[in-house]
């Protein structure tokens, strides 16, 4: 398959301080990737540089032929203000902002992709529930549900089934295998290594830099994942800033 993104000596940081240093490698087309890595591994931060968010300090991110409405992000509840006054359904229906804009109605088709969506993922009767009253499975499904409005040809989650039931967990893996075989691609930030191995065939550890990526059975060997451990533990938060360098997403 051909490459969907691609990491050209990719380094991302903050404050031009790397959180990321010299990531090389490719997503094929349709791929489902996990990325898995110690906290404070730049899992986050590798994910805000896909979708844009951050700029990187050197090196390129290859987006191909994508463009911003091509990749759909399901970033961490705890980046979601839970105290912002907007019910389920609304909140849901800005997955349609990128192809309508932020001021454009909804008509008849989009009010009945929206209850779709929340029925896809198990919501339906939440529709006027403001979000503040959710719980955290409740959270994630209704994540979910916007990313699957926004019908992209690539999907980032980040932290997708972090502090959720078992029942959610299995609803929403479910969901990640349907878009693998719809040929969408998906990354995902994961932490539990069995999911990981029973759902993913491909996957990058990541620890600051590339520890391995590549097929998931022979990426997570005890090896790797004690490689990237002591890597996060060497890393100095007071080494000197990266150097500026001009960089650019193609």
């Amino acid at each position: 398959m051909s490459a969907q993104l691609t990491f050209r000596d990719v380094t991302l940081g903050y404050d031009r301080h790397p959180a990321v240093h010299h990531l090389s490698g490719e997503v094929a087309a349709g791929a489902l990737v996990a990325v898995v890595g110690p906290n404070g591994a730049g899992k986050s931060t590798l994910f805000r540089g896909i979708v844009g968010i951050l700029k990187p300090l050197a090196g390129v991110i290859g987006l191909g032929d994508l463009n911003p409405r091509d990749i759909a992000y399901l970033p961490q509840t705890a980046d979601i203000d839970r105290s912002f006054p907007i019910s389920v359904y609304d909140f849901v229906g800005t997955g349609l902002w990128r192809r309508r804009g932020i001021f454009g109605g909804l008509g008849k088709d989009e009010q009945l992709r929206i209850r779709e969506a929340l029925a896809a993922v198990g919501l339906s009767g939440f529709e006027n529930r403001p979000i503040g009253t959710l719980s955290g499975g409740q959270m994630q499904r209704m994540l979910f549900a916007r990313v699957l409005l926004q019908d992209a040809r690539v999907i980032v989650l980040d932290e997708p089934f972090n502090a959720i039931d078992a029942k959610t967990s299995a609803d929403l893996v479910a969901l990640v295998r349907r878009w693998h075989s719809e040929k969408r691609t998906v990354l995902a930030a994961l932490h539990d290594m069995d999911l990981v191995r029973a759902n993913f065939p491909e996957t990058l550890l990541l620890a600051r830099s590339k520890v391995a990526w590549g097929k998931t059975s022979e990426v997570l060997t005890a090896e790797n994942l004690l490689a990237a451990r002591h890597m996060c533990e060497a890393f100095d938060d007071g080494a000197a800033p990266c150097v500026d360098t001009p960089s650019q997403a193609a």
